[in-house]
């Protein structure tokens, strides 16, 4: 895969972490699972996360085993099919938890390509 896709792959996902952090922000566990446009919003921005991330070169994945691709990609099948499972407490926990990790990665990546 041409490494300006893969870039732009990278871009497009650290692009909608930092939207789910934005929105996020502010905003404690309680306030955030009462605030049901920034649920949705940032369940919105996890979907194209996982969605992104299925694009993303094995060899890519394989230098970050830390990483549950597995279970990112997995997760945007709930977002899409199995809606009424998800809770915005497991929206929370993510954008709490697992983006700030993932963005470091992906980050990182991205100025491997780069250089």
């Amino acid at each position: 895969m041409p490494s300006e896709r893969v870039g732009g792959i990278l871009q497009d996902i650290l692009h909608h972490i930092d939207l789910a952090i934005q929105f996020a922000a502010g905003l404690d566990r309680n306030a955030f699972a009462a605030d049901l446009r920034t649920v949705y919003a940032v369940t919105r921005c996890l979907e194209i996360t996982s969605e992104a991330s299925r694009r993303l070169p094995d060899d890519v994945k394989s230098r970050h085993p830390t990483i549950a691709w597995r279970q990112m990609a997995a997760a945007g099948n709930v977002y899409r099919h199995n809606y009424e499972d998800v809770a915005a407490h497991l929206v929370w926990e993510t954008v709490q938890q697992a983006l700030p990790p993932l963005k470091e990665v992906l980050e990182e990546e991205l100025a491997r390509l780069q250089s």
